[in-house]
Formats: structure tokens, sequence, C-alpha cells
């Protein structure tokens, strides 16, 4: 399962509003292979429907989708957004995580 922060809702759905391409998309969330720490994530804003393979997690019409290869380093996470002085942007609370670098965005398990 991949939790969805209120607060990761809100800066969805604020983004899906101040931009009609977005409106009806779902965000795509993956992990590849670089960064710091061996692995990094990806997120973006996807119009097309979820693969028959994709996992989809939904939260207050929110919905997120996660390829099965990329679910398996994922399962458990939590999607964020943080909007305060110390950097703004989603986070990942990944519980598979052994190690992360200074800034959050790699990690490896």
């Amino acid at each position: 399962m991949i939790v969805i922060s209120d607060n990761a809702v809100k800066e969805i759905k604020r983004i899906q509003d101040s931009d009609p391409a977005n409106s009806s998309a779902v965000v795509r969330v993956q992990v590849a292979g670089g960064g710091c720490s061996g692995m990094s994530y990806k997120l973006g804003f996807e119009n097309e429907a979820p693969k028959e393979t994709d996992k989809v997690f939904e939260r207050d019409g929110v919905k997120v989708v996660v390829d099965s290869k990329s679910f398996l380093f994922l399962s458990g996470t939590e999607l964020d957004f943080s909007g305060g002085l110390n950097g703004t942007g989603f986070t990942f609370n990944n519980p598979n995580a052994k190690r992360t670098c200074g800034c959050g965005s790699s990690f490896s398990v």
C-alpha cells in the first residue's frame, strides 16, 4: 500500500486545478536506478490509463499509480508534501529504505 498524506492530496489537487492538462491526470510514482544512494524516486502526472499490472491507490479523488517493479521498493511508503522553509516538495517516507542521501531524493534497500 502507498499512503497519501493530507498535504500531498492538497498539493496534487492544487496542481491539477492550476493546469488544465493535469486536471484528470493520475500521479505516477516510480523507482529508478541512480542518485547518491543507488535508487531514486520519480514522480509525475500522467494522462494515460493505468496499465493492468499497475497498483492504483486513491485518496479523496487523488490517484497514485505505481508499476509492479517499483512497488517492490515502495510498499508501505507515505507520499507527503512539505511546504516549509527547509524545502518545498514531495517527500517519500519509505520504511524499506536502509539508507538515504542528505536531500532525501535517493535511497538504497
